[in-house]
Order: structure tokens, then C-alpha cells, then sequence
């Protein structure tokens, strides 16, 4: 048996338990550390877990023998740590997105590739049977060549949610609005999917709330190098709470899909997942049937689980794994690295007026 992977945590925030909680659960690997810039957060969180605080990630990957840190931090407090942890010999799987700007990226794909170390974003949403069910849909010619892809993702965050943390709604701190923080998973679903991105057509806006600095609302047109087109809105304006799909339709007609959040959307850290993850759309030749099947399926899966725990907790062990078996994750670096290059085009064509090449 391989010696258990050696987990640390990098930012001891709201959304640091759920991995913590997760990391416990995985029977090759084990919980050893946790590193924040406030010594004190770190060493009550460490208590809690009954693991070690440090305030440095060098001190800490050597000292612990860490082989994969969970970078929790801010979106644009995700490059340092990382290359820091990259540097020092850890494996790093980060909480989405990869970065706020290309620039970012880059960095820590560099020191990645430099010290021949994994790097991954956390998609965890991949990890839903519905969202399984579409790729293997796609990869075995069900559908045909998908052709045209969309996500909605349709929520409400009132002031209340920005006053929780100080970096939420702000350029510096958070990196960007609804594009940066709750959208990413619906983009790298579509990306997935879709492939890789041609050309970018889109617009953000902030229609309700005069509080923050950031977009509540974007929307925008996307050519894919495939030939195929798709289509986005996400929306944190829209009250109540709605849902998160993400449609894929094919050459031949056919068409699939995934609601991957219903409800309420969750907020790491400050509410649960109330809906079950479901395929609200199936056209598939000879399949037409199955769509009440896969929806009781999975709602009847989903009561049985902590899912604000177990999906973090499958991409996880998958990286795990990855590393003990010398494999790529399965979510990549570079594949982070797409989603953001899709929503930064997003911005730039908004204030040029113009589509973007990427």
C-alpha cells in the first residue's frame, strides 16, 4: 500500500471546512496542516481539526512532508500561495477559479511545469452523475457534434451576502462579480463540453446593487473552435434564488442537459445544497424515456449524502489518486486556465465593444 497523501490547507475561510471535512473522509489520505496569513485563524481552525498551523507555506510543506495543499484563499490571493507551494515540492489543487487574470495563471502553471508538480482547480460539479451522463453522451455519438451549448445560472445575492466577508464585490479582493465567483463551475461545464473557445462576444452589467463594485449580471455569444455556438447569462440580480444549467444540443437534434444547482444556490460556508443535481433535458435517440429514471435516481442518491461535502470530496480523492499513480488529474490547471480566459474576455469585450479572439 502507498504511503497516504499529506494534505494541507491554505486559507482557513468558509469554504476551508468543507474541504477539511472532505480531506478527513478519504481513506488515502490524511489532514495535516493548515497555513493563513492571520496566525490566529489558522491555529483555531487547526484546533478544530486537530491538525498543525503555520504562517508560512514553506515551513509548512517541509516541516509536514505535504505532498497536496488546498488553496482556499481569495481568487486573486491564489497565485502566491500556490507558486509558493509549488516551489516547496506540494501538489496543488485550487478552489475555483484558478486566478482572477491570465497573468496569474500563467504563473502558476509555469511553477507547475518547472517543479513537475500537478496543478487542478476544483470542478466538483463534473463529478455529478448528471454531468457524467452528458460527457459520456457526447464522447460516444449520441448527440452527434455538439453544436450549440448554453448555461444559465439565475440566482440573488442580497447585501447581506457581500457584508459577510470584506473582499466580497470588489475588483481588488474578490477579482471580479457573478463571472468570477459564481459562474465558473456552469463555464467549465460548457467548456467541457463545448471544447476550446473561438471568439467571445459579451457584456457585464450592474443592474441592482449599487453597493459593490463588481458585475451582478453578464451575458455573452461564444464561437467555439468546433464550429459550435453557445450562449451565457448568470445573473446574481435575479430574486429568489432560480438555478444554475448548463444545455448541450447536438448535430443530430438531440439534446441534454443538467441543472446542477436548483433552489437556493449554495454559498460555501453559509447555507446547504437544497436540490438534488438532475438532468432537466434528454432528447437522446431511443432515450427519450429515461429522463424520470436518471431524475429519481439521482434525487434518491442525493438524500443519502452531505453533498456541500462528498463531490469536494470525490475530485479529491481523484487528485490523489492522480498523484500516487503519476497521471494527470482530472481537472487540469490548463483547463482552469480556459474558464478564466473566458470570462476575462468577457470584460475586455465589454469595454472595448468589440468580440475578443482568444
Amino acid at each position: 500500500m502507498p504511503e497516504p497523501i499529506r494534505i494541507a490547507i491554505i486559507g482557513p475561510g468558509k469554504v476551508a471546512h468543507l474541504h477539511a471535512k472532505a480531506a478527513l473522509e478519504i481513506p488515502n489520505a490524511e489532514l495535516v496542516a493548515v497555513y493563513g496569513r492571520t496566525y490566529q485563524k489558522a491555529e483555531d481552525f487547526a484546533n478544530q481539526y486537530g491538525i498543525r498551523a503555520y504562517s508560512d507555506v514553506y515551513d509548512m510543506v517541509d516541516r509536514e512532508n505535504v505532498d497536496l495543499c488546498l488553496v482556499c484563499t481569495t481568487h486573486p490571493g491564489h497565485r502566491e500561495p500556490t507558486v509558493a507551494a509549488l516551489n516547496a515540492g506540494s501538489h496543488v489543487l485550487v478552489e475555483k477559479p484558478l486566478a482572477s487574470s491570465l497573468e496569474d495563471c500563467d504563473a502558476m502553471l509555469e511553477a507547475a511545469k518547472r517543479n513537475n508538480r500537478h496543478l487542478g482547480v476544483i470542478s466538483q460539479r463534473r463529478f455529478y452523475a448528471p454531468s457524467q451522463r452528458i460527457r459520456e453522451a457526447i464522447d460516444s455519438g449520441k448527440i452527434g457534434k455538439p453544436v450549440l451549448g448554453t448555461v444559465q445560472m439565475l440566482g440573488w445575492r442580497d447585501e447581506n451576502y457581500y457584508k459577510s466577508d470584506a473582499w466580497r464585490g470588489t475588483w481588488a479582493d474578490e477579482g471580479g462579480g457573478v463571472l468570477v465567483n459564481q459562474s465558473p463551475h456552469q463555464l467549465d461545464l460548457l467548456l467541457w463540453y463545448m471544447g476550446e473557445v473561438d471568439e467571445v462576444f459579451g457584456v457585464w452589467r450592474n443592474l441592482n446593487h449599487p453597493y459593490i463594485e463588481v458585475d451582478d449580471t453578464a451575458l455573452a455569444i461564444v464561437k467555439f473552435k468546433n464550429g459550435g455556438l453557445g450562449n451565457i447569462i448568470v445573473s446574481n440580480s435575479q430574486k429568489p434564488g432560480i438555478f444554475g444549467k448548463v444545455h448541450v444540443h447536438g448535430q443530430n437534434g438531440a439534446s441534454v442537459g443538467v441543472q446542477t444547482d436548483g433552489g437556493a444556490l449554495f454559498i460555501a460556508g453559509m447555507s446547504s445544497i437544497t436540490d438534488p443535481p438532475v438532468n432537466d433535458l434528454w432528447t437522446v435517440p431511443g432515450e427519450e424515456t429515461q429522463l424520470a429514471k436518471f431524475i429519481e435516481e439521482d434525487t434518491a442518491f442525493f438524500n443519502t449524502i452531505d453533498a456541500t461535502v462528498y463531490y469536494f470530496g470525490l475530485q479529491i480523492a481523484e487528485f490523489c489518486d492522480a498523484i500516487q499513480e503519476g497521471r494527470a488529474p482530472a481537472v487540469t490547471g490548463e483547463e482552469g486556465r480556459n474558464v478564466v480566459a473566458l470570462f476575462q474576455a468577457i470584460y475586455e469585450s465589454t469595454r472595448t465593444g468589440l468580440p475578443v479572439k482568444l
